[in-house]
């Protein structure tokens, strides 16, 4: 079978999927599954708690507010499900390595990890080196510190285990908007056979320094929304390396690892000019999270449809 044999079938499955409510999927998992979901006490990650708890998981909710994350998870332990708290401050290397611990002592381990702590700052004319740094520094070395924390932990399983990382349009590689004019970079980052954590982390170790010595504008980055789209093109570029690690694992110890975009989700992250749901923002995640065991890895989703790179 040719590569667009292939491509039209995998198309074909997928669409087909979208069709097809969670009751109707081959159900494999149990109030025994345990998911994490980062940066949760508000907005999408909330709701991925309360969609995944409600499908009769256990789910673990973090925030790096201690009193914001226990009344969160209280809300949701008031409606009956199975909702946990700990605290986790993704930006901080004590932080991620407690919450660990506590997890392999509690829990024993878990079997989905979705990635949804994150910040959006635009870089204008009054950007600054601090707000550059911490946009990169939680999207993408956040959600890269936790998922290596976590792997050790993730639980072999028939269905193959998952990581959900969210992420959005504005960091697609081939996208109309933001695009990277340094082709050399963008062929980098576009092979999937030589693609590396090593070329991700130069990439933003190189667009910092141009922040830090004012050349950005310069350097053939994106000019709208500057530092969350190379953050969240960082992310995507990481879900297809650690997918083509993670799927080289032997059967039954394989993790699938896909990203989406929610949308403009109306949360206080986009001031509440969003057009979607909390709720539709989730669903998505929640979808490849439950996914039967199709082998579905090292995508980009939106809307439960897979959207290129």
């Amino acid at each position: 079978m040719g590569s667009k044999e292939k491509r039209d079938k995998r198309l074909q499955e997928i669409s087909l999927l979208r069709t097809i409510p969670y009751s109707d999927h081959q159900r494999w998992w149990s109030s025994e599954t345990v998911a994490v979901v980062t940066g949760a006490n508000r907005g999408i990650g909330f709701e991925i708690v309360r969609q995944l708890a409600g499908h009769g998981l256990t789910v673990i909710l973090t925030s790096r507010e201690t009193s914001a994350g226990l009344e969160a998870s209280k809300v949701l332990q008031e409606s009956g499900l199975s909702v946990a708290f700990h605290q986790l401050d993704v930006l901080e290397s004590s932080s991620i390595k407690e919450f660990a611990e506590w997890v392999k002592q509690n829990y024993g381990g878990i079997d989905i990890l979705v990635n949804n702590a994150g910040v959006n700052y635009n870089l204008g004319s009054d950007n600054s080196v601090e707000h550059a740094k911490m946009v990169i520094d939680t999207n993408y070395y956040g959600t890269k510190n936790v998922t290596k924390a976590m792997i050790p932990l993730i639980r072999p399983s028939a269905a193959g285990s998952r990581i959900v990382n969210l992420s959005s349009r504005l960091g697609r590689l081939n996208g109309k908007r933001n695009r990277i004019e340094d082709e050399a970079l963008r062929q980098q980052l576009s092979d999937t056979e030589t693609i590396s954590e090593e070329i991700i982390d130069k990439m933003v170790s190189t667009f910092l320094g141009q922040v830090e010595d004012g050349t950005w504008t310069s350097g053939g980055w994106p000019q709208t929304q500057t530092d969350y789209s190379i953050s969240k093109l960082a992310v995507n570029a990481y879900t297809r390396v650690l997918a083509k690690v993670l799927s080289d694992r032997p059967e039954g110890q394989k993790i699938y690892v896909n990203c989406y975009c929610p949308g403009k989700v109306k949360t206080a992250m986009t001031a509440w000019a969003g057009n979607i749901s909390a709720e539709g923002g989730a669903d998505t995640g929640v979808w490849l999270a439950l996914l039967p065991d199709q082998a579905i890895t090292g995508k980009f989703f939106a809307e439960r449809r897979e959207i290129n790179f």
